[in-house]
């Protein structure tokens, strides 16, 4: 089993029951629709106060593959026994808000002269290389916070000029196969990922 990173969600302050029944459903249910379940191998803390997670539940995510074959995911929902906060455990596969899995989205927004074989439309993948290239700025930075956190030397400018949005992501996590999740991994499991913008931003109504 991959290990998981965490995508943060919404605080509750009541206990969301997980009765029998509702496991017996789901097991029902999984007679006629296959998928996946996720459960992390390691023990993580919650990536906002560093507390111990318990498990509170589950809920289906669907993911898009390289040919728009979509599978079906069942991940944990877990709470932060500090904050209370809801946590959900994502395998490195998954970007956190994308359809698509990671390596989609790694091989559409990296610079290559070959066409792109991501069975999406257009749109999708031009929305893609907006949005990395409008975060690669603040990745980097997530980055080097991480590693001045953990007492590590942060990896100094490169003096050569930046060709690309991935370059200068490449020269931290490296250009082998993989280099995104290797971003998202830590930026998440560190509560740094940014929601998607609409999530995020919001103009007043005019009146």
């Amino acid at each position: 089993m991959p290990p998981c990173m965490w995508a943060c969600g919404n605080r509750l302050t009541g206990c969301i029951p997980y009765p029998t029944w509702s496991l017996y459903q789901s097991m029902s249910w999984m007679r006629s629709h296959p998928a996946f379940f996720v459960r992390c191998a390691e023990v993580v803390p919650s990536p906002c106060c560093g507390e111990a997670l318990s498990v509170i539940g589950s809920r289906k995510r669907k993911l898009v593959d390289e040919g728009g074959d979509c599978r079906l995911l069942v991940i944990r929902r877990l709470r932060c026994i500090g904050c209370r906060k809801i946590h959900h455990e994502l395998p490195d596969c998954v970007v956190p808000y994308k359809r698509y899995d990671s390596a989609c989205v790694e091989q559409v927004v990296s610079v290559s002269e070959a066409p792109s074989t991501v069975a999406a439309d257009d749109a999708t993948l031009r929305r893609w290389k907006i949005w990395f290239r409008e975060q690669t700025v603040y990745l980097l930075g997530c980055l080097k916070s991480i590693a001045i956190r953990f007492h590590q030397d942060p990896v100094e400018k490169t003096s050569v000029p930046s060709q690309s949005a991935h370059h200068p992501i490449g020269h931290v996590v490296g250009d082998a196969s993989g280099w995104l999740a290797r971003i998202v991994r830590p930026v998440a499991n560190s509560n740094l990922w940014l929601h998607t913008r609409s999530a995020c931003l919001s103009t007043p109504a005019l009146r």
